[in-house]
């Protein structure tokens, strides 16, 4: 689309009360401050107010509204849908907001919300603390938590959003709000898996575990192994304690030491399983999977920050995301799970994965808008690819992975692991009973819809209700 021109003198203002930046094209940097995780995204904002401070937040959502731009706002940009970037709009740039200071006497954190995972779980590590996030250590805490967060860590600890203990939310009016138990309840309730649907989340506070170190298991065989294995796994997570996670993928094995080099550069099936615990304990409760005769890998102690960052996700390639959450997982399943990742992109970071559910994320008693929290299992295609060649194909490939497993879904999603899907899915995260809650909320802070540019809330009102 055609460059959008701001007015001088309003732009000009903006700048000079501001204690970050305020990047437009004419600026050398825009083309690297407007790039997303996902390479598929290419979008030219009008502005991107590089926010330090919850002031200048206030003021980039005033200036956006004030000059009609549509507003995006970005944590750490990695929404698969690139959610976090808008054409001719002004984006809201948190990525300069990342400080975490923990408390270790109250076991608690607070993340400002332009933090990553990284970010979070270093902070943690002196004191021997965490809390369940992602996977990776790129992700953006806020984005996560506010999406309801599943992780490494939520059999043990529960979901992301499970710990939060409040949020300071930047409104769409520019004011400043904090959603905890007791203050703003229905709020902080909205924030527990609802996303960004009401407001700029600033601040949040977290509460944190001990956890001084963590076992891990990163174990290879070949793929046609796939069927055998995975149903093993399946059998050993139904009676595994809450200490025990991980996931089965298929994915290209990489260069490694612990990688036999006649797999290096192809596709595998390997097993990542976490112990929650020393590695003496790991490997007496891992056993059953360490006996599986895999062809490679490694088992180690290691801080939780180091496992959150050994599957990173290298930013640049193209992405395209999905999930299937399931209530089963019975044979043909499995079959069907294994036998479509021979239609991945190999070589590339793609991962073709299968998650275990339960533990204390399935247990909690509390009615979040998190409806999939209580699904054994979820099928999660995960691509990325270099060539726009691959698009077509990449894409395929996670919607037929999601077809193969369909009637064992459970019809909730976790919208963090999709992109656009359309308003149906959208729902399905929310769960039906939640939705016509969540709307209201979203009428009470942002009646106008200011912040659509998500996985969306219509408010109430333009709901009809």
């Amino acid at each position: 689309m055609g460059t959008v021109q701001l007015d001088t003198l309003a732009l000009a203002a903006l700048r000079d009360a501001f204690a970050g930046s305020v990047i437009t094209p004419h600026d050398p940097s825009y083309d690297e401050e407007r790039a997303v995780f996902n390479g598929m995204i290419d979008r030219r904002p009008a502005a991107i107010a590089g926010c330090r401070t919850q002031q200048d937040v206030a003021r980039a959502i005033r200036f956006g509204r004030t000059m009609g731009l549509e507003i995006a706002v970005r944590g750490r940009g990695h929404s698969v849908a690139g959610t976090s970037t808008v054409d001719g709009g002004l984006v809201v740039d948190l990525s300069r907001m990342d400080a975490v200071v923990v408390d270790p006497d109250a076991r608690t954190a607070h993340v400002e919300g332009g933090a990553t995972m990284a970010d979070l779980d270093r902070a943690g590590e002196p004191y021997g603390l965490a809390t369940t996030g992602g996977r990776v250590s790129s992700t953006g805490v806020a984005g996560l938590a506010l999406g309801g967060g599943t992780g490494w860590l939520d059999r043990k600890h529960g979901l992301a959003c499970d710990n939060l203990l409040s949020v300071d939310v930047m409104t769409a009016d520019g004011e400043l709000v904090r959603a905890s138990e007791d203050e703003n309840p229905e709020l902080f309730w909205a924030l527990h898996g609802g996303g960004g649907n009401f407001g700029v989340a600033t601040s949040l506070a977290f509460r944190l575990h001990p956890l001084p170190s963590i076992t891990a298991a990163v174990l290879l065989w070949e793929p046609e192994d796939g069927p055998r294995v995975m149903r093993a796994y399946r059998d050993y997570m139904a009676q595994a304690p809450d200490e025990a996670g991980g996931a089965m993928l298929f994915l290209t094995a990489p260069p490694e030491e612990f990688v036999p080099e006649h797999m290096a550069g192809r596709l595998v099936c390997a097993m990542v399983a976490t112990y929650t615990g020393p590695e003496e304990e790991g490997r007496r409760v891992l056993a059953p999977l360490l006996g599986l005769g895999h062809a490679g890998g490694m088992v180690t102690e290691l801080p939780y920050a180091d496992l959150q960052s050994m599957l990173d996700d290298p930013p640049g390639f193209r992405n395209y995301w999905s999930a299937e959450y399931l209530d089963a997982l019975p044979d043909e399943a499995v079959d069907r799970f294994c036998a479509r990742a021979a239609d991945m992109i190999v070589p590339s970071p793609s991962q073709h994965v299968l998650f275990p559910g339960g533990g204390a994320a399935a247990r909690t008693g509390t009615d979040f808008p998190v409806p999939w929290r209580t699904a054994p299992w979820v099928a999660h295609p995960f691509g990325l690819w270099s060539s726009p060649a691959d698009d077509d194909r990449g894409r395929q490939w996670a919607r037929q992975t999601r077809a193969d497993v369909r009637e064992w879904s459970t019809g909730a999603v976790y919208l963090n692991f999709i992109g656009d899907e359309g308003t149906e899915r959208v729902r399905s995260g929310f769960g039906p009973d939640h939705y016509a809650r969540l709307s209201a909320v979203k009428a009470a802070y942002d009646p106008e819809n200011v912040f659509h540019r998500n996985h969306n809330i219509e408010p109430a009102d333009a709901e009809g209700a």
